[in-house]
């Protein structure tokens, strides 16, 4: 039988198994843990240069189908493409022109998709972004509540200041911060769905009268200095290299002298910001977050000093992202049956994918997850945060 499979194959001493569409079965290693059903008899050939890009489309498009948990599948994945392709990078930049017009219809390709869907496996309060373990062993909705906790004290939020979110999803940020720091939140996304479920739980938390969300682009928000704090979470990795400096402006301009601006979202492994290598960025662009562009820390971080803000805080949560989508993973996992009810199986695989692969590439260091707090000096130079970060921790 492995006469029928590509020469690089025949060595391969890997826990898979492939199940070929005429019923015949082909151990590529002892103990096969995962099992790829090719129900595509040309695919066989193409094997031979598995990239992740090709491996996932393939799966994708319904050429194969797995057997096995998902996490194994993604690792037995990466190594087939390791062993056949190597481990160097080869991706070339995917950097793209970003308008209002295509911005927002890339939000709404990945956002709207379902709100019923992300209830299924994100936490109560369907925070979509990096939640924050202060031990390692906090639940989902636990691990939320200490991230919105913990940018809220970076943010050193205090009584009736007036904090925007920008990219404010469902709105659980901005209703913890006027729940618990007692301020006023200024909320904007570019997805309809999300704004529709987010003000209806606004409203559900009678908060009405402090939290506002809008379809707002961040290019038309006010420059007039009325926020004491911004926020931003997981929103600049759909900017666009080409408008990091431009979104950074847009943040200076909309908070005073002496207020914060808190930047939280994914980084590049790679200092040019091109994708993680053999196709695993191209997937991403091709199916889950068109136009998502990552910025490497450094790249970032001058766009924020050149819109005249100072850098005075970066943390690492690489790890914490790992497990985070480690959690969304496994409960999306639990609930395959009822998540089949609101997306069309395509996009359902593609899920299955993109959140184990992502888990399975930030434990691996394959990109970063920072979270960075700047500062809008006054004019001679001073600001008001504390000497040390002890407060952070009280």
């Amino acid at each position: 039988m492995l006469a029928q499979l590509p020469a690089a194959f025949r060595d391969l001493q890997l826990p898979l198994r492939l199940k070929l569409w005429d019923g015949k079965q082909i151990d590529l290693g002892p103990k096969p843990r995962v099992t790829l059903v090719v129900k595509d008899p040309a695919l066989v050939m193409q094997l031979a240069h598995p990239s992740l890009d090709a491996l996932g489309a393939a799966y994708v498009e319904g050429r194969v189908d797995l057997e096995g948990p998902i996490e194994e599948a993604i690792e037995v994945g990466d190594a087939l493409s390791t062993a056949l392709l190597g481990d160097e990078s080869t991706s070339t930049e995917l950097y793209t022109v970003h308008d209002k017009g295509s911005d927002a219809a890339a939000i709404s390709y990945h956002y709207d998709l379902s709100n019923e869907f992300y209830r299924l496996w994100l936490d109560r309060d369907m925070v979509y972004s990096c939640a924050y373990f202060e031990t390692g062993q906090e639940d989902l909705d636990q691990a939320q509540q200490a991230k919105l906790r913990h940018l809220c004290r970076k943010l050193r939020l205090q009584p009736g200041d007036r904090l925007l979110d920008v990219g404010c999803g469902w709105g659980g940020l901005a209703r913890f911060a006027a729940r618990e720091f007692d301020v006023e939140v200024y909320g904007i996304t570019l997805s309809k769905a999300q704004l529709e479920l987010g003000l209806q739980r606004v409203a559900e938390e009678g908060l009405s009268e402090r939290v506002t969300l809008e379809l707002l682009d961040y290019r038309d928000l006010p420059q007039d200095g009325r926020f004491d704090k911004v926020v931003s979470v997981g929103m600049f990795e759909h900017v666009g290299h080409a408008n990091l400096l431009l979104y950074c402006e847009r943040l200076f301009g909309a908070v005073r002298p002496g207020g914060l601006v808190m930047n939280h979202g994914i980084t590049s492994r790679f200092t040019d910001g091109r994708p993680v290598a053999r196709g695993a960025g191209e997937f991403i662009d091709r199916y889950v977050f068109p136009q998502g562009e990552l910025p490497h820390l450094v790249t970032i971080a001058k766009a924020i000093s050149e819109a005249g803000l100072e850098v005075v805080d970066v943390e690492s949560l690489r790890l914490h992202y790992a497990r985070t989508l480690q959690l969304w993973s496994q409960g999306l996992e639990r609930q395959l049956q009822a998540a089949a009810q609101w997306v069309p199986e395509k996009s359902l695989r593609i899920w299955r994918l993109y959140l184990a692969g992502c888990a399975y590439g930030f434990q691996h260091g394959w990109m970063n997850l920072h979270q960075i707090l700047a500062v809008k000096p006054y004019a001679d130079g001073h600001h008001d945060l504390p000497w040390s970060r002890a407060d952070l921790y009280r």
